[in-house]
């Protein structure tokens, strides 16, 4: 997984370098570059500033973050090398409507507290932004001259799971939500704090999660991945559901 990421990367900015028309390669990394730190305190406001720890990544066997932490790494290093102009963009969790037919496994994290398969949710949380955001930040970044060099953070909430299955339930009351945790032993895990301003003040406006998961929903079942048993709520009551959303941030600086 490590290795062609890494290989992959500096053969793209090493034919950009080489191409000598490319005016600037915008690169997309993660999310899991950014926030794998045991270190960081609650009180720390996760930014383009952070990187993961790659020692704590080895240690714990999270070679999906690694990866995309030494991936990112060596962009940086070879478009310098190489005199590349580069843009990065750091997604979060991504959902909302699917172009292909079959289900990512961004997607299958929702589509599992609808079809019964999750009778319960994680004690985690998680960063989430709509796949439309995702692509109007690449715009974004490539057409602003003062994105040059920099890194972007691709979010617009971190949620606990509590809070994602609250808002399914209540957009979704027909489908078997799960209502308990599989951890009721340990408090629940607080969201972290997270900035989304350099993409805002570029003038992307993020849409709401409750409406990214309503309309990953109703794709889910256009697709035909998820039955359609009755007749769902508006699109009013994702701002209902948002407004009910207990523990989550809705990143705004």
């Amino acid at each position: 997984m490590v290795e062609p990421a890494v290989r992959g990367t500096e053969y793209v900015i090493n034919a950009a370098a080489e191409a000598g028309t490319v005016r600037r390669v915008v690169f997309t990394s993660s999310i899991g570059a950014v926030t794998m730190d045991p270190k960081r305190g609650p009180d720390v406001v996760v930014d383009e500033s952070c990187w993961s720890d790659l020692d704590y990544c080895k240690e714990t066997r999270n070679w999906y973050c690694y990866g995309k932490a030494v991936a990112e790494q060596a962009a940086w290093e070879a478009a310098r090398r190489r005199g590349v102009e580069l843009v990065v963009v750091n997604p979060v969790l991504v959902i909302g409507p699917l172009l292909q037919p079959t289900v990512n496994a961004s997607v299958a994290h929702i589509l599992k507290y609808l079809d019964g398969s999750a009778s319960k949710f994680a004690n985690a949380v998680q960063a989430y932004v709509d796949v439309r955001d995702v692509a109007a930040a690449h715009l974004l970044v490539f057409e602003s001259p003062s994105a040059s060099g920099h890194r972007f953070l691709c979010a617009e909430s971190v949620l606990h799971r509590e809070g994602v299955v609250r808002i399914l339930a209540k957009l979704f009351p027909e489908y078997p939500v799960p209502t308990r945790c599989s951890d009721e032993k340990n408090p629940r895990k607080q969201p972290y704090k997270m900035s989304n301003q350099k993409l805002r003040d570029l003038g992307l406006e993020f849409r709401p999660v409750s409406q990214s998961l309503y309309e990953t929903v109703k794709c889910l079942q256009e697709k035909g991945h998820l039955p359609v048993l009755a007749a769902e709520k508006t699109e009013e009551a994702a701002e209902e559901a948002a407004a009910e959303v207990q523990g989550g941030i809705a990143i705004r600086a």
